[in-house]
């Protein structure tokens, strides 16, 4: 969908961006970070051709942004900046229709659109429609700015910092709303923040940049679990994976490799092998790694012939979990059913790993250590 082919942008001598390559599916919220001067604001000028590239290609569906109209160019991207970009003697009608005018496009239909993109952004049009910018809070306008990026129904919108001027919870707000509105359309949103919170978020992907390069591009998920470099890691924050649990998967925290056995092993043989291996209870799998259930040294010693076979006595039902649980699901259903030990399972069943209240406690446990270290 967008794609940068070694853009480079040299200003007064200074290297602005350098040789960066990188692309954004259709339908992605890519976030664009960094510090101040890295680079992240001309990245994004530059894809609707505000920022003319020193070398290197931006494309767009394939086609090179510099042999297409720039006017036709910005009509079809929407653009919302932090401080909004009203214009203060319009209002809020004039502001939200005003391509779609200039296009001369159908009065009904311009309408039409104009109220549907005012109850998208969570705002009554019969209230809000006639009245000036001036008139409206910081939070209100900025919806305004983005209902009218979404007016012209445009492929790509690109946001620059839209939220950080607002206070704490509207912007929260308006986090949740974007997300989602993206959720139920699919545009290719490039987002630029200094908020590392908010890219992780509200992105499909993150662009960390630094000094005009990319530094790393990948999943929140990726970056938080696998930060590329010592820069990465400073920045994203040491403990950053903590405040956001859903990313921590029972992949993550399993134990691989539990203890196992076949269903045709005898209780005897069982009760030897947990003692061998200093636990409480055996996976029982087949051939093909399979689970077929679990056996307890409680439900062994309830047993006075310890010579029949395992299958006479595992338990079959059992709770598991798959690898993609996050943490959060794992602790409630340990609280909820009072249980100690949860197979880890795909779909294909077949065994990964174990998660037990022992593997829980010393990754909570770490959480702590780790947040000391850094103290």
């Amino acid at each position: 969908m967008i794609e940068f082919k070694n853009v480079s942008k040299v200003f007064k001598n200074q290297n602005v961006l350098r040789n960066i390559s990188f692309k954004i599916n259709k339908g992605e919220l890519v976030s664009i970070i960094g510090a101040s001067g890295c680079g992240k604001t001309t990245t994004l000028k530059m894809i609707n051709a505000l920022i003319k590239p020193s070398t290197g290609k931006i494309l767009i569906n394939g086609e090179d942004i510099a042999f297409k109209d720039v006017i036709k160019l910005r009509r079809n991207i929407g653009y919302v900046i932090q401080q909004t970009g009203l214009f203060p003697h319009m209002t809020i009608r004039e502001n939200i229709e005003i391509i779609q005018r200039v296009e001369k496009v159908d009065k009904n239909f311009i309408e039409k659109k104009t109220y549907e993109l005012m109850n998208m952004v969570g705002l009554n049009p019969e209230e809000y429609l006639d009245r000036y910018p001036t008139e409206l809070s910081g939070g209100q306008q900025q919806r305004i700015g983005v209902a009218r990026a979404f007016a012209t129904e445009p492929e790509v919108i690109l946001m620059d910092e839209p939220f950080s001027a607002l206070d704490p919870i509207t912007r929260l707000q308006l986090q949740d709303e974007l997300i989602d509105l993206q959720s139920k359309l699919r545009k290719t949103i490039v987002f630029v923040t200094h908020d590392m919170d908010e890219a992780i978020k509200i992105a499909d992907k993150i662009c960390i940049m630094n000094n005009g390069e990319i530094v790393q591009y990948d999943t929140p998920e990726n970056i938080l679990k696998n930060p590329c470099n010592d820069f990465v890691s400073e920045f994203i924050g040491k403990n950053r994976i903590w405040s956001s649990p859903d990313f921590i998967k029972a992949k993550d925290i399993m134990i691989e490799n539990p203890v196992t056995c076949y269903k045709n092993m005898s209780l005897l043989k069982a009760m030897e092998k947990m003692r061998s291996f200093q636990v409480d209870s055996l996976m029982v799998i087949d051939k093909s790694n399979c689970l077929l259930g679990i056996i307890t040294a409680k439900q062994i010693q309830n047993k006075t012939d310890r010579s029949i076979s395992i299958k006479n006595v595992m338990e079959s039902n059992f709770l598991n979990i798959s690898p993609d649980e996050t943490i959060i699901d794992i602790l409630e259903l340990v609280k909820e059913k009072k249980i100690s030990k949860i197979p880890v399972i795909d779909n294909d069943n077949i065994l990964k790993g174990i998660i037990t209240k022992s593997s829980l406690f010393t990754t909570l446990s770490q959480q702590f250590l780790d947040t000391e270290e850094v103290e």
